[in-house]
């Protein structure tokens, strides 16, 4: 049988569901879901196999970095070009319950700069009557040259399906890049260490979570079948650490337990999560 491959980037704004749309692809988690800004920082692929063709998604950070000046974003921006740039084809995913269409032309007008097949996605189609969008579809169709539309909703897999059967007539002939029982390129330390940052994310103010870092220093199956796990979270400031700890601990309890949560839901097993904050040298880090 000939082998195909597709590489396709998912581009949009913060919250529009790139993440969850990227899981339920592939079928487990392996992009962080949170409603904060930049949840997603690193270049996380996700890979769908379906017949003779491999899927592969880039999940890019938000569409705000394209064109960025801000030093401290200089990462979330390489991350989003390496995406796109290795991508055959864009993923424009918008959030169909919350956008503004100046946002939209705004966007298209930079991406289609890049010179690449563009297809609009539509999410979040169960939270909004999908009469609503024709006209914004009609619109941009006949302002565009767009390669389609879709309305979809990722957390109910609603058009999933029709959506890979139109990209799999754009997939090339080509070797696999990945092995065909490998679902990303990240592994099972850096989603737990994922499932701490998204915990983090959840209970700290939104000044924090960016400037701190998780390192997994064990993670270990026992004999029970249980899965021992312990991580620093990596600090900068002094000041960080009361705020994590919270007031008699409760803080860093949440934290711990609802990290422990979501990793238990993702492996299947008992976790045994351990926490531990560490201050390092700002220069050093």
């Amino acid at each position: 049988m000939i082998k195909k491959t597709l590489k396709l980037s998912l581009v949009g704004k913060t919250n529009a569901g790139k993440s969850t749309f990227i899981n339920n692809i592939v079928g487990e988690t392996v992009s962080i879901q949170n409603k904060k800004i930049n949840t997603t920082q690193e270049l996380i692929i996700g890979i769908k196999n379906l017949h003779n063709s491999q899927f592969i998604f880039y999940d890019t950070p938000g569409l705000s970095h394209l064109k960025s000046l801000d030093k401290n974003k200089k990462k979330l921006k390489t991350n989003l070009w390496e995406g796109i740039n290795q991508s055959d084809i864009i993923l424009f995913i918008i959030d169909s319950k919350n956008f503004k269409i100046t946002y939209i032309h705004e966007q298209l007008i930079k991406l289609l700069e890049l010179d690449k097949k563009i297809i609009i996605i539509f999410n979040k189609i169960d939270l909004i009557s999908k009469s609503i969008l024709l006209p914004i579809i009609k619109e941009l169709n006949n302002t565009y040259n767009l390669e389609a539309f879709f309305v979809i909703s990722a957390k109910l897999k609603y058009g999933i399906e029709n959506l890979m059967k139109f990209l799999k007539k754009y997939a090339k002939e080509s070797k696999w890049i990945f092995h065909k029982n490998v679902i990303s390129n990240k592994d099972d330390i850096f989603i737990s260490n994922e499932c701490t940052r998204n915990s983090i994310l959840t209970f700290l103010h939104k000044e924090i979570p960016y400037n701190i870092k998780i390192k997994n220093i064990i993670f270990k199956y026992l004999k029970n079948g249980d899965l021992k796990i312990k991580q620093n979270i990596i600090i900068d400031q002094d000041r960080y650490k009361k705020i994590i700890l919270g007031k008699r601990g409760e803080k860093i309890k949440s934290i711990r337990e609802y990290s422990q949560k979501e990793i238990e839901q993702i492996f299947k097993v008992n976790i045994h999560l351990y926490l531990e904050i560490i201050k390092v040298n700002a220069k050093k880090n």
